[in-house]
């Protein structure tokens, strides 16, 4: 404001100096007669505008009406009223359409940019000001432009002017009879063809720039009210679209800050009409689509993994930031992944009717269009790329909306149990679960991390849709074993069920081993008579050592190295703990599981994905190092969610398991028993295994050893149980901890 006043004072002291003797409106009716004498008395029409004095008029006539308001207050001074009475602005706009003398457009763009920033007086809603200002619209975003940095100033400056009063949305907004039908077909061709891959481009959907006969049929039509025409509305949205291709930067940023200006538009009024009303949302999703074209298929996967992505305003800063992820394509990837950061945005900034039909339209044309079909595709390359893209993509939604439409489109909606045959409901889901599985290595690692990042997401159906909708009734308990009261249950029954853990043979004599490096137990067995309050939930240390007790001592190596003992993941468990909470806060889940019926045992299905993930672990002593760890890191993921069912069905060992149904620990079990059948043949398998260890932390270089694959599933095995028992730990109540 201290500026703006400093500005006022110098502006009257020029013209007091320059001009005492002569009134405002005499002075500036002569600087716009001298720019319209220039017209009749030249006869050089290649002198470039620059060396006349029309920008100096141009200035004048500016610095003029600036002082004119702050002296009128309210009222609407003489000068304003000779700009609009003799349109002088249409005048200006036709003088920059013929580019005469040479460079005109330019100014004239200037000067309407420098009106609508510095005049405070709403001026948008005036006829003689909006047709002027729409018809230069359409002289903004032709082919081979020469005054694009102009062109988007100017832009800018009207889309802040729509910011400042909303209710001008209307008068800037070009008005065409056919554009719905036009908008429509667009649409439907860009959901048909997408792109036939990541290497080719050219099929990537592209509006066309607007012509010169569409800029006069709409600006024929624009002498109505818009407020009161019933027709569609286009206009400056393909404008701006088209800025955002320029090859200067400086162009791009201010064509996407104009666009944010406009959708951030807080009126639901002005949503529904930049939803409904204008290309918006299919020339966004064109756009995306373009891009993500663009990205070459001979990417390594590797480096898309390690692609940290960048904020959409990233692109246009000299950034080190970007030159450490440089690597083959990364400059396309780059792109790509700014504007879809900047989708984000726009997406959660915009009303919800705008930003539902922009998520959906980027569902429709980029996920549905393109990448839905390089991932049903039978060349494993190309499933291996595509997936690790998505993967990435995933990582880097964060709009709510965009986020709704991801889940639509990888899992579907389905909410009830899933059945052992039903594999169609949603193909898409199927094949991509199916993938977790897949005879390459590469793909079935690149898919978990998939679904590990889907994980991560704030989204309860994502939960629902994988694993809660099959443990909804809890049928993998045996019928009558989960309502037994706690008045009613017998101090025999947890004598019994502690003499049956003293019996096994995975678990005797391995209490006393289970502690901090191999000396003390962590948490010790209570007895019986200890135990109070007995109820269907197992005791805390009943919990951690049956994890922890799984791996044969002859198997165990990490109490002999330093710092790899259980409480290291108790911290991360902690974590990790605090997070997921974080994210399933608001979304209703049960403090405690749900009261089952006794009645006669149902045919129980965990479901695909954690069938896919059981099968995966129980070959985890078959299985690459690699692999073992993204399947246990999704495991891992799923057991911290706080939902009782889930909890109870990875969690606890001590569960009735209905007949044919498997837990995670059963499943572990009978990985332990292939185990010690295994290592029996294995000479000084307690060596090897520190071998392994050591080499797997970097301590020793890496040697040929026999059964490699064998002991570093081992090593994997025993530092999985540490995790689920530091996890079962942290996820108990604090006063028994």
């Amino acid at each position: 404001m201290d500026m703006f006043n400093k500005v006022t004072a110098f502006l009257q002291q020029a013209l007091e100096t320059r001009e005492p003797s002569i009134n405002l409106l005499d002075s500036f009716v002569d600087h716009w007669k001298a720019i319209t004498n220039y017209y009749i008395e030249t006869t050089d029409e290649s002198r470039p505008v620059k060396q006349t004095d029309i920008p100096w008029r141009l200035r004048q006539m500016l610095d003029i009406l600036v002082y004119e308001e702050t002296q009128q207050g309210e009222e609407t001074g003489p000068c304003m009223e000779y700009l609009l009475q003799h349109k002088i602005l249409e005048t200006l706009c036709t003088l920059g359409k013929a580019q005469y003398p040479p460079g005109m457009s330019q100014q004239v763009m200037l000067f309407f940019s420098k009106v609508l920033n510095q005049i405070q007086k709403p001026v948008l809603h005036l006829i003689n000001v909006y047709r002027p200002i729409q018809k230069l619209i359409h002289l903004c975003g032709l082919p081979d432009s020469k005054t694009e940095t102009e062109e988007s100033q100017f832009i800018f400056a009207v889309c802040a002017r729509v910011k400042k009063d909303p209710y001008v949305l209307n008068y800037i907004l070009e008005i065409t009879k056919h554009f719905q039908k036009r908008c429509s077909s667009t649409s439907d061709e860009a959901g048909a063809d997408g792109c036939s891959g990541a290497s080719s481009p050219e099929r990537a959907p592209s509006p066309p720039p607007p012509s010169s006969s569409t800029a006069s049929s709409s600006s024929a039509q624009s002498g109505a009210h818009p407020s009161s025409s019933p027709h569609t509305a286009t206009g400056i949205i393909p404008v701006l679209m088209h800025l955002g291709k320029s090859q200067k930067s400086r162009v791009v940023l201010r064509s996407m800050e104009s666009l944010l200006l406009l959708v951030s538009l807080p009126q639901e009024e002005t949503g529904h009409l930049l939803a409904e009303k204008t290309p918006l949302c299919d020339l966004l999703a064109q756009r995306l689509t373009e891009l993500y074209c663009l990205i070459p298929s001979s990417l390594d996967p590797t480096d898309i993994h390690s692609y940290s992505g960048a904020q959409w305003r990233d692109q246009f800063t000299q950034d080190s930031e970007e030159e450490s992820q440089s690597f083959p394509g990364s400059e396309n990837v780059h792109r790509f992944f700014c504007f879809l950061d900047y989708c984000n945005e726009l997406t959660k900034e915009a009303p919800r009717v705008l930003g539902s039909k922009m998520a959906r339209k980027i569902h429709l044309q980029w996920l549905k269009g393109v990448i839905e079909p390089h991932l049903l595709q039978m060349s494993e390359v190309g499933i291996l790329v595509h997936t690790a893209l998505l993967s990435c993509s995933v990582r880097h939604i964060h709009s709510p909306a965009l986020l709704e439409e991801l889940v639509q489109f990888l899992l579907g909606s389905d909410t009830h149990c899933e059945k052992r045959q039903d594999t169609h409901t949603h193909i898409l889901r199927y094949r991509l679960i199916e993938h977790c599985n897949h005879i390459s290595d590469e793909i079935s690692i690149t898919t978990l991390r998939l679904f590990e990042e889907l994980l991560k997401k704030p989204s309860k159906s994502i939960l629902t849709n994988l694993v809660l909708r099959n443990l909804e009734k809890r049928s993998y308990r045996l019928p009558g074993s989960g309502v037994v009261d706690e008045t009613q249950r017998a101090e025999s029954d947890v004598l019994e069920e502690s003499e049956e853990l003293e019996e096994d043979p995975f678990f005797t004599d391995m209490y006393e081993d289970s502690g901090f490096g191999g000396q003390e137990p962590l948490l010790s067995l209570p007895s019986v008579r200890e135990r109070r309050n007995p109820s269907v939930h197992t005791e805390v240390a009943d919990l951690v050592n049956s994890f922890l007790c799984l791996v044969p001592q002859e198997a165990k190596t990490s109490h002999l190295v330093q710092g790899a003992g259980y409480d290291t993941y108790v911290h991360d468990a902690h974590k990790l703990l605090k997070e997921c909470t974080a994210l399933s806060k608001d979304w209703n889940w049960p403090d405690s599981a749900k009261t089952t019926e006794t009645s006669l045992a149902t045919d129980f299905y965990e479901g695909y994905f954690l069938q896919i993930l059981f099968d995966r672990i129980a070959r985890i002593l078959e299985q690459p190092y690699e692999l073992n760890l993204q399947v246990t890191s999704v495991l891992s993921k799923l057991a911290v969610f706080p939902h009782p069912h889930l909890h109870e069905y990875l969690l606890d060992p001590y569960i009735s398991l209905s007949p044919g149904a498997r837990s995670l620990f059963s499943t572990l079990v009978r990985v332990i028993g292939d185990l010690m059948q295994r290592i029996q043949h294995i000479h000084n398998v307690t060596d090897k295994l520190m071998m392994i260890r050591r080499q797997l932390l970097g301590l020793e270089e890496e040697t040929m050893v026999d059964h490699v694959t064998l002991l570093k599933g081992v090593i994997v095995l025993e530092e999985f149980c540490k995790e689920l028992a530091a996890i079962a730990f942290v996820k108990l109540p604090v006063e028994e901890q």
